[in-house]
């Protein structure tokens, strides 16, 4: 009897989206395969570098030394926008120019086209295009032209992208939530106010996206700042903590599974 396909769904986050880190880390070291990757914005970018064959400590090292000038350049005005061109070119070379299909694991990297506001998925084509799309926050980084449609970030349409790995053949999946809405939280900038309102908006559709996924993770990583890239260690260590706890879920499903006749 084959086994079960297990596929992740990455959801976005910021900063905080290197929770996905701690989550990735554990599975592998528990020998719980990943066979298929979805993310949306910060999933997206974690899932194409896991995906790459970079080597989970070489990632975590890489993670640290991740400053926020590489992801957000706040140089420009607060109420400015972001070219976005220095993390394209940071995920073209942790790639290595490499194309999607390329990528040691399936990944589907997740958009939204803002004019015919529908989810896109990339499963082909440069990685760092694709990428730089789906992490477009609208009204901070300019959106991405690519192919005839104008892309802003996958997680407007999809936070947590657990249809796009059953989509791809995933028979269970897991998936990571790392936007949860802080309460009386901060607002200083036009950042906050938008990462705020989406993960408001997107907050009861995750609910149901919970009900769709064999398994959600959801690191509490809320108390810390999806623009600050200041607690990167904190953030992954939650990521592994959580999915510590759910490694008893995560078998018993696993046992469970029976292949479909």
């Amino acid at each position: 009897m084959r086994r079960p396909k297990i596929g992740v769904a990455l959801g976005s986050g910021g900063a905080r989206g290197f929770a996905h880190l701690g989550v990735l880390k554990v599975l592998k070291e528990e020998g719980i395969p990943v066979d298929l990757l979805a993310g949306s914005s910060m999933g997206a970018m974690v899932g194409c570098f896991f995906a790459a064959g970079l080597d989970i400590e070489r990632l975590y090292k890489l993670s640290k030394a991740f400053k926020r000038k590489y992801y957000l350049d706040f140089t420009v005005p607060k109420m400015g926008f972001i070219s976005g061109k220095r993390v394209k070119e940071l995920i073209r070379i942790f790639t290595h120019g490499k194309n999607i299909e390329q990528l040691d694991i399936p990944v589907g990297v997740v958009a939204t086209d803002i004019m015919a506001g529908e989810k896109v998925v990339f499963y082909s084509g440069p990685i760092a295009d694709a990428v730089r799309a789906s992490i477009s926050i609208p009204g901070i980084f300019v959106p991405e032209k690519l192919n005839g449609r104008l892309l802003v970030d996958g997680g407007v349409i999809d936070r947590v992208p657990v249809s796009v790995v059953k989509e791809m053949g995933a028979d269970l999946v897991i998936a990571v939530d790392v936007s949860h809405v802080k309460t009386n939280t901060e607002i200083i900038s036009i950042y906050d106010v938008i990462m705020q309102s989406l993960d408001i908006m997107q907050n009861e559709l995750v609910m149901n996206r919970q009900i769709a996924s064999d398994v959600m993770i959801r690191p509490r990583v809320e108390m810390y700042s999806s623009r600050a890239f200041t607690n990167i260690e904190e953030i992954i260590l939650i990521g592994e903590q959580e999915t510590r706890k759910q490694l008893n879920q995560i078998r018993s499903v696993f046992e469970r599974w029976k292949e479909p006749q």
